[in-house]
Order: structure tokens, then C-alpha cells, then sequence
């Protein structure tokens, strides 16, 4: 009846216990902190693209209409560059058809100064086509890209910040 008396009985974790546990949880941080912050930049990114929906419903507008495309904003028939802005896009501009997002205002410092393009294309058949950032038209397309002015829609983004339908 009284054999346990003398005996303490250990509740608790030990000091090493406690230290693999911070340790472990230390290790999940470091992967996850860098990961989402990618995914929001992606985020902020994927406001420019919905953003420029309207633009490219103009251009391809104007194209269908007049078989050219439309040298700018007020050709195309919507405001002002600095007139079209979010929370993070600080302009969408039109340059020969094709369409620069600016990223700005609140968006995250990594690509406050950057550009996403989107560029142009006919299919055989007068389709408007789009290849957003550095992707490449659908192979399978036959892509008219004259009067495209080149080189103002491929953008300055980086890779890993555009969306998936963007990369090359």
C-alpha cells in the first residue's frame, strides 16, 4: 500500500525534448516563410494579368475591325496609361498592339519596378491569340505577329514571379 511513496513520479518534456521541437519547428520556417512569400508576389502578379483583360478585349477589337493593331491607349479606345491602376499595377500601357502591366503602388518591393507583357498574335483564321511574359505561341497555331512592335511586350518580370501560363 505505501511502496510508492518515496518514488517521484516525471511529468513533463526534458530540455532536450523541448530543444529538438524549436529546432524542428525553426527548420519548417525556414521553408515556408520564403515559399509564401513567393506565392504572394505571384498573387500581386495575377492582378496585372486579370487587369489587362479589358485591354486585350480593346485590342483585339481593334484588330478584328481594322486587321492592324493599335499603336496606343487611346487608339485602342481605354484611358490614359497612368489612369489604369490597382492596388499593385501602376499602369497598363498599349504599344503596337501589345499590352506592358507596370507593377507598383502596394506591390512587394521584388517587383515594385517591374513589367509584365503580353503580346499579340493572329491565327490563320483572324483569331487574336495572347503569349503572356517569355512563353511561347501554341506551336500548333499558325501566329501572324506583324505590326507587333517587338520587343515592348516580353517584360522585365522574372520567372519565378510570373504565372505558370507565362514562363518559357
Amino acid at each position: 500500500m505505501f511502496k510508492n511513496i518515496g518514488s517521484k513520479v516525471q511529468q513533463g518534456f526534458t530540455l532536450i525534448e523541448l530543444m529538438i521541437v524549436v529546432a524542428i519547428i525553426g527548420i519548417l520556417a525556414a521553408i515556408a516563410i520564403p515559399a509564401y512569400q513567393d506565392y504572394v508576389i505571384r498573387s500581386q502578379v495575377s492582378e496585372g494579368l486579370a487587369m489587362a483583360s479589358a485591354s486585350k478585349a480593346s485590342v483585339a477589337e481593334f484588330y478584328a475591325n481594322r486587321g492592324t493593331w493599335p499603336s496606343n491607349n487611346s487608339t485602342a479606345g481605354i484611358g490614359a496609361a497612368g489612369t489604369i491602376d490597382g492596388k499593385y499595377v501602376s499602369a497598363i500601357t498599349i504599344a503596337g498592339g501589345g499590352i506592358t502591366v507596370s507593377f507598383g503602388n502596394d506591390a512587394n518591393t521584388k517587383i515594385a519596378s517591374e513589367t509584365l507583357g503580353l503580346t499579340p498574335g493572329a491565327s490563320a483564321n483572324g483569331d487574336v491569340i495572347w503569349r503572356c511574359g517569355n512563353a511561347v505561341f501554341n506551336a500548333a497555331a499558325s501566329v501572324i505577329t506583324t505590326g507587333v512592335t517587338a520587343g515592348v511586350t516580353t517584360g522585365t518580370m522574372p520567372n519565378k514571379y510570373m504565372p505558370s501560363a507565362c514562363r518559357p
